[in-house]
């Protein structure tokens, strides 16, 4: 096998030194507001933000009022984008179907999807205001039919964004918080004097709202664990170095720690895309970030065939993954791990993550090895339950469980089945007895 790094990013030891700082300042926040509630989330709302309205939920009023700042065009496109991820989701609740089935003659056992009772959703602000979140959170959790849904962001220039709180309003969110971070989430999971906490967080958010969300797990169930954005480019020679160097960049603005990388089989365009990469960057408005994130994050990976790149694009298990060779449909066939695909050159990622229908929250860190994305289904809980409507049934399965839990030594766990067996079994031998 010969895989070649052109390019290669900083060291795992590195990232792990990064993480644990991230960690240690999270726990203590986190134990803050457990013990003062209001006046922590305040006092930290006011140190990182400098916001600390009377309160962080907004009124009716305010809502209206933030959505009369949205443009008609803003508006349109907001709405256009939520009636494609709405389609998509109600067609995956469709999917999702509640079943009941005999197994054996009087035995009936089923389950039932029953949404989540509350969601916490929070919506990204920061440098990038992501005002697509809130579809991707808030909407798809309408349409599992999630009875009490909460959504928050941070101030943009000291007041809500406009955008954001429409985009949350017009997914069906009940509360909406103007609050960020490690606040929003503690807040919203733990409960303050003035929030009634979750069963569930969801939603992207930078290294400190990833990591509060992982000290919360147990407590309230989350979407996924989700670090900063990856973004895999699988190319072949039937595309140019304009397009993979355009699909790198676009993703690695997102944060100076955003991991990019692309597979190859031709070092041609390996070179041809590192060159066009630092064209672009030259020009590029979001360099600041782009450039730090590619230096420190990005990985050009050349191979011999395309099985090589397919085993270690499997083994790399990135969050978003560009497909444009000859051979698309094979990728789709036997990728296993990874986020989302985006097949063929006239596709990209940038869609998916605004507009297309598809679900942007992802997952990253490898995650992808042992859970897919956000969904409507993320939000169902699927419960079993049985039943025995006669009593040859209750008789035969009772003589078959005492057995297997004497088995394994439970007598109470016996005797559960052999009072079914006494009182259910009559003088029907033809089933046995439990102590047979």
């Amino acid at each position: 096998m010969s895989i070649q790094y052109l390019k290669q990013s900083k060291p795992e030891a590195e990232r792990a030194e990064d993480d644990a700082k991230v960690r240690a300042t999270v726990e203590q926040i986190l134990k803050d507001i457990e013990a003062r509630g209001d006046d922590a989330v305040r006092e930290l709302s006011q140190k990182f933000d400098g916001y600390a309205p009377t309160s962080f939920r907004l009124t009716a009023s305010e809502i209206e009022a933030a959505m009369q700042k949205v443009s008609t065009r803003d508006m349109d496109d907001i709405k256009f984008a939520q009636t494609q991820i709405r389609r998509f989701a109600q067609e995956q609740r469709a999917s999702m179907t509640d079943i009941e089935v005999e197994t054996m003659p009087g035995v009936i056992l089923g389950h039932k999807n029953i949404p989540v009772q509350s969601v916490g959703c929070y919506v990204p602000g920061g440098k990038f205001p992501m005002v697509a979140s809130a579809h991707m959170s808030v909407l798809t959790a309408s349409v599992a039919g999630v009875p009490r849904i909460i959504a928050s962001a941070p101030p943009v220039n000291g007041e809500p964004h406009p955008a954001i709180v429409a985009a949350m309003q017009m997914a069906g969110a009940h509360e909406i918080y103007v609050l960020g971070g490690i606040q929003a989430v503690g807040a919203m999971a733990i409960g303050t004097q003035s929030i009634e906490p979750v069963h569930m967080l969801v939603g992207p958010g930078n290294a400190f709202v990833a990591e509060a969300k992982r000290q919360l797990f147990g407590r309230v169930g989350i979407d996924l664990f989700a670090g900063p954005t990856e973004t895999m480019v699988i190319a072949d020679d039937t595309v140019d170095a304009e397009l993979c160097a355009t699909d790198l960049l676009g993703q690695a603005e997102h944060g100076y720690n955003s991991p990019a990388c692309m597979i190859t089989n031709s070092r041609k365009l390996a070179d041809a895309t590192l060159a066009e990469i630092e064209r672009i960057l030259a020009i590029l408005p979001t360099r600041e970030t782009a450039e730090v994130s590619w230096r420190d994050y990005g990985d050009m990976i050349v191979c011999d065939t395309h099985e090589e790149m397919l085993q270690v694009a499997n083994d790399m298990a990135y969050e978003h993954v560009q497909i444009m060779t000859d051979r698309d449909e094979w990728y789709l066939e036997n990728m296993h791990s990874y986020g989302a695909l985006f097949l063929g050159p006239r596709t990209n990622v940038a869609n998916g993550d605004k507009v297309i229908g598809t679900n942007h929250t992802l997952p990253t860190k490898k995650a992808g090895r042992y859970t897919g994305g956000l969904w409507v289904g993320k939000y169902l809980k699927t419960h079993s339950y049985q039943r025995i409507v006669t009593d040859e049934a209750a008789a035969m399965v009772g003589a078959y469980g005492s057995r297997l839990c004497m088995l394994e030594g439970f007598v109470g766990h016996a005797e559960q089945c052999n009072v079914r067996v006494r009182r259910y079994g009559g003088r029907n031998v033809a089933y046995g007895t439990a102590a047979e």
